[in-house]
Formats: C-alpha cells, sequence, structure tokens
C-alpha cells in the first residue's frame, strides 16, 4: 500500500497523535524526549511518507550544524580533491556542508559569502580568487562568522586564519630535483591571478639563486581572457617550440593544469619530454592533479596534502565554533609538499 504523503510537521502531529513542539524536540534531539514517545513517534514514521525540513529542524538550535565552503572553480579536480576531504572531516564531526562556486567572479564570490550570513551557519571556509576578491565581502564574512581561509592567502588578509601548502618548500622541492637530473629549468608561470601564483613563481627563484642558476620565467600574462590555464600553458610553449626554443630544456609549470598544455604542444610538435626519451626535454608541474599518471608521458608533479588541509581546516573550524580560540589570533599551517616521481621529467 502506498504511504500517506505528510509534507508539514503539523500534519504529521495530528496523523500520529503526538503534539508539534514534541516533534520538533524529537528531530533536533531525540534525547530530549522520553523513550516511550520516541517509540510512538518511530512507530508512526514508518506509516507514513514525512521528510522533516532540514532547516526548519534548525530554527530553534544554537547551533545550524551547517559549514559553508566556497570554492572558485568547479573545473578543477584539485578542488574536488580538497572539498572531498573538508566533507569527510565535516561528516566524521557531524557536520552537514553546503558549497557555493565563484565561478571566477569576485561578485558571486561576494554573493556566496551574503548568502552563507543570511543562512546562519556555523562557520565559513572560503577558497578565494586571490587578490581580487571583494576584501569587504570577506572581512563581512570574519566579523559574523567563524572564518577560515584554505589554499590561497590574500596580501590583503593577513589576520585570517589559514590553512595551505608551503609552496616554498614544495615549489623548491621540485626545482631543485629538476637541476639534479638535467639542464636548470625555466618556469613556465600561470597568470599572477592569486596568492600561490606569485609564491611558486618567488620560491622558484630563491630556489634557483640559491642553486647559483639564473632564474627564468615564462609566461606571466594570460593570453586570452576567457582562456584556462591549459591553454594558456600549451600557447605559451606552441609559441616556443615553433621557434625552436626550448625543445630541450627542463620546464617547471606553476600548477600541473599549466603542464598539461605543456605537454600538448609537446606532442603537437612531435615531442616527447622524459628522463628517457630522446633529447633533453622534461616537463614537471605542481599539485598532483587527479589525472596526471593517466596523461602521455605520466606527469611528474609535487603534491599538495589535500587531506591534510581539509582536516586541518575543519579542525580549526570547529575550534572557532566552540569558542575555544580567539578569531583575533589566526593561525597559519603550511603543509609541506612531496614529488610524484613519473616519465614526464
Amino acid at each position: 500500500m502506498t504511504k500517506p504523503r505528510i509534507k508539514t510537521m503539523e500534519e504529521l502531529s495530528v496523523a500520529i497523535g503526538v503534539s508539534r513542539p514534541t516533534l520538533s524536540r524529537f528531530f533536533q534531539d531525540p534525547s530530549l524526549v522520553k523513550k516511550k514517545t520516541i517509540d510512538r513517534i518511530e512507530e508512526g514514521l514508518a506509516q507514513v511518507e514525512y521528510v522533516p525540513n532540514f532547516f526548519a529542524t534548525r530554527l530553534n538550535r544554537k547551533s545550524t550544524g551547517i559549514i559553508g565552503v566556497i570554492i572558485p572553480y568547479l573545473n578543477d579536480l584539485f578542488f574536488t580533491k580538497l572539498l572531498e576531504s573538508v566533507e569527510v572531516a565535516a561528516m566524521e564531526a557531524g557536520l552537514t556542508v553546503i558549497t557555493q562556486c565563484s565561478h571566477s567572479d569576485p561578485a558571486i564570490e561576494a554573493r556566496a559569502a551574503e548568502t552563507f550570513m543570511s543562512m546562519n551557519v556555523d562557520g565559513a571556509l572560503v577558497a578565494p580568487l586571490g587578490d581580487q576578491s571583494d576584501q569587504s565581502a570577506l572581512l563581512r564574512l570574519k566579523s559574523r562568522l567563524p572564518f577560515v581561509l584554505m589554499d590561497s592567502r590574500p596580501k590583503t588578509m593577513p589576520n585570517i586564519d589559514f590553512v595551505g601548502t608551503n609552496h616554498a618548500q614544495s615549489t623548491g622541492l621540485i626545482t631543485e630535483y629538476l637541476c639534479r637530473v638535467g639542464e636548470p629549468p625555466i618556469f613556465l608561470a600561470m597568470p599572477r591571478v592569486n596568492f600561490n601564483a606569485m609564491e611558486r613563481e618567488n620560491a622558484y627563484i630563491a630556489k634557483m639563486e640559491e642553486l647559483g642558476f639564473e632564474p627564468q620565467i615564462l609566461g606571466t600574462r594570460l593570453r586570452g581572457d576567457d582562456w584556462h590555464f591549459e591553454d594558456h600553458g600549451q600557447a605559451v610553449l606552441e609559441a616556443e617550440f615553433a621557434s625552436g626554443h626550448l625543445t630541450e630544456r627542463s620546464i617547471l609549470c606553476a600548477n600541473d593544469r599549466v603542464a598539461i598544455g605543456a605537454l600538448h604542444a609537446a606532442a603537437r610538435h612531435g615531442l616527447t619530454p622524459g628522463r628517457t626519451a630522446k633529447g633533453g626535454l622534461r616537463i614537471a608541474g605542481h599539485d598532483d592533479y587527479p589525472l596526471c599518471p593517466y596523461l602521455y608521458p605520466a606527469l611528474t608533479t609535487v603534491a599538495q596534502n589535500t587531506d591534510a588541509i581539509g582536516k586541518k581546516a575543519v579542525y580549526r573550524i570547529l575550534q572557532l565554533i566552540g569558542g575555544e580560540i580567539s578569531n583575533d589570533d589566526p593561525e597559519i599551517t603550511l603543509f609541506d609538499g612531496h614529488l610524484e616521481l613519473r616519465q614526464s621529467a
């Protein structure tokens, strides 16, 4: 038999013979209701089709049990990995995650922050666009909610808790490796759109100078306003290879998506980068994008510890939510990267 569909808690109260306030307490926390009443409610629920309104059951709570997350891109699997680690850690803590994407637009990022404030979420984790983020919107978010930055930290926001990667260590690690196995690398930059872009570029320069080599940087400007990083990497190296340049050099790309474009450019010119390939061309990246092992050749890169970043960000936001620490005493947590040696370099 088809169960009768119940739409509201008022209808449910009549259907199973339990008062509306008692039902509300049951859905908020069953321990607030007597065992005999719990049994009666559960028996009644088994006879009807009813899904409690998620937000309505949280209206009278001190905590909504929700944290908001803002990420900058949906088409970047790095952020998929980071979001997965956040969600797993949040679920283990009994929290619900609501995600918004800023789609590379500061106005959308600001609107997402306003949405979380209007929903009265317990806290917010934000992977910001960078220095182009609407600082006033994010500072307003910080004034209203526990707030932690992930992945990228704008120069304009040094006093907010941040969890990310130690780019000086990670970029230095792969720069040193490339210097050890071949020609000192040229750095194929990504457009200077965020904190990470400059952090990695500066880390490359510092390590090259430490090792006694002259830094060389390409591709600091975006070739097309609507291009993705892959397009950028391909276009920069297409121009170089077409002129007969860099065909036997090591090339360190600022991230794996730039490196994917670089590998495509090499293939279009009949070049196969790698430690065992003919010639000296090597291409490496940064991040350990999930598809790196399946490229041809498989991409050598340095992996960010997304699991640790996500878990730490959730742990920190829980401390802020619980009042264990002050929002006025920001903590900066950086995790080291590790080399993933594959065929491309």
